[in-house]
């Protein structure tokens, strides 16, 4: 059964070995529409007109703080309902920004709010 909502996976990889294929394998079993962000150069009009739908969007992060800051006017202008730091992405600045944005922010493992039915 497919939701009304996109996750964007920001530091999304195609090795089947990396955490963020394994949630982007997993999230479109349980019926999410996935978005692959893995590079700034990858945004093009394509991906953000997908990403501007009407569907409701939740950004969940695999990058390390430090490759965050590139991508930060991208999430923001998604107006995600909520941003996801999976386990060692937590960062204070882009936490502070969202929530200046009135954006929900979860810390914690994608793959794990899935198979609890946290997503």
């Amino acid at each position: 059964m497919k939701t009304n909502e996109l996750i964007v996976i920001l530091g999304a990889s195609t090795n089947p070995n990396r955490t963020s294929y394994m949630a982007d394998v997993l999230l479109n079993k349980k019926g999410f529409e996935t978005l692959q962000v893995s590079d700034i150069q990858a945004i093009n009009s394509l991906h953000y007109k997908k990403c501007l739908s009407e569907k409701q969007k939740t950004i969940t992060v695999f990058l390390k703080p430090k490759q965050q800051k590139k991508y930060y006017d991208y999430v923001i202008s998604l107006k995600p309902k909520r941003i996801i730091f999976n386990p060692g992405t937590e960062n204070e600045e882009l936490i502070t920004l969202a929530l200046q944005h009135n954006i929900k922010v979860m810390t914690g493992c994608t793959i794990a709010m899935l198979m609890n039915s946290l997503l």
